[in-house]
């Protein structure tokens, strides 16, 4: 999904067979449910429900038989702590929690005035392994001019950027209606962070870095400001996302809609995608609750890190922008492969 989903649905599901090399650079501690702060007081049934939108896709012969389960309406606390293991990897700095969301932006099918900064389809010379052309280029418009891979066009150029951060989202059509879309692809280039150059330059200081603030400098500044976005090279292309209700939250990397405050992106090189996964975070909002490992991202990386979805829309949006938390998370696993991981227990 979005900046730090840029390459979601580039990753599959994690191979359950075993540790893999990954895994065993880092540390494994099997913990007991009393140890998972406020443990007592989440809402399991709401986790268990989420679990059970993506458990079905795990090939692995444990997962299938744990997600059988789950479909005969256990009593939801009970269930988790009698097949799984709480499984602490990598624990020994403080996990970092960032946000995503689903953005809104407004658009059209047709190229106008107001609308006339275009969502593209990925080209098809857009090779599957190496770098094509920089954002610069590609928003040049001569490279993509009469090539008809415009999807839609939108009004701001600052929200299609955030867009292409994070991957996927809704356009309100002036023409009337919503069109969903979602990751395509990418020009192969490394994502390059704005906010770390505005930090770089003395514009704002580490911890005035935000959404928000970026926003608004670029907005106050357009020349420099334009310039800025172009200092990340990475590009994102799209395709449009067609049966997914509207209530329902974007596809995530199990090709599953994600589900606000309860689901997270990870590193399957150390979390499987489809596992329970607590979290502990601190800062403005903390949290406490049982997620479920269902996205990836390009920036998500380590075993103690996640970024949490927040929902659609400018209030998610403001929310997920202003997380950038220390804590703890906490792997659900089940036994045979808690205890193969951790064999000291």
């Amino acid at each position: 999904m979005r900046r730090a989903l840029a390459g979601a649905v580039m990753s599959g599901l994690l191979a359950s067979g075993g540790a893999n090399p990954a895994q065993a650079e880092v540390s494994h501690r099997i913990l007991s449910f009393s140890e998972l702060e406020g443990w007592e007081e989440d809402d399991h049934a709401a986790a268990l429900a989420v679990f059970l939108e993506t458990c079905p896709d795990l090939p692995d012969p444990e997962w299938q038989a744990l997600c059988a389960l789950a479909t005969q309406a256990p009593a939801a606390r009970p269930f988790f702590e009698l097949l799984f293991r709480p499984v602490l990897i990598g624990g020994e700095a403080p996990a970092l929690f960032t946000g995503y969301y689903e953005p809104e932006l407004d658009g059209s099918r047709q190229r106008t005035a107001r609308f006339r900064y275009p969502l593209y389809r990925p080209p098809g010379d857009l090779p599957p392994d190496g770098l094509w052309y920089s954002r610069a280029e590609i928003e040049d418009g001569r490279l993509m001019e009469g090539r008809g891979l415009e999807i839609a066009w939108v009004d701001d150029p600052v929200e299609l950027f955030f867009l292409q951060i994070q991957g996927s989202g809704r356009i309100r059509l002036a023409e009337g209606g919503v069109l969903r879309v979602g990751y395509g692809g990418t020009n192969g280039h490394p994502y390059r962070s704005i906010g770390a150059e505005l930090v770089r330059r003395g514009v704002l200081g580490a911890h005035e870095v935000s959404a928000e603030a970026i926003r608004a400098w670029v907005r106050r500044n357009p020349e420099e400001g334009a310039a800025l976005l172009r200092h990340n090279p990475s590009y994102v292309f799209f395709r449009e996302i067609e049966g997914v209700p509207p209530d329902r939250g974007p596809l995530g990397a199990m090709n599953r809609s994600v589900t606000p405050l309860r689901s997270i992106a990870v590193d399957p090189a150390f979390t499987p995608l489809g596992a329970p996964v607590w979290i502990e975070t601190a800062g403005l909002e903390p949290m406490r609750r049982l997620m479920v490992a269902q996205d990836t991202g390009s920036a998500i990386r380590g075993a103690q890190r996640a970024d949490i979805f927040f929902g659609t829309g400018e209030e998610a949006g403001r929310r997920a922008g202003r997380v950038r938390d220390p804590g703890r998370m906490v792997v659900l696993l089940p036994i045979q492969k808690a205890y193969a991981l951790a064999p000291g227990g």
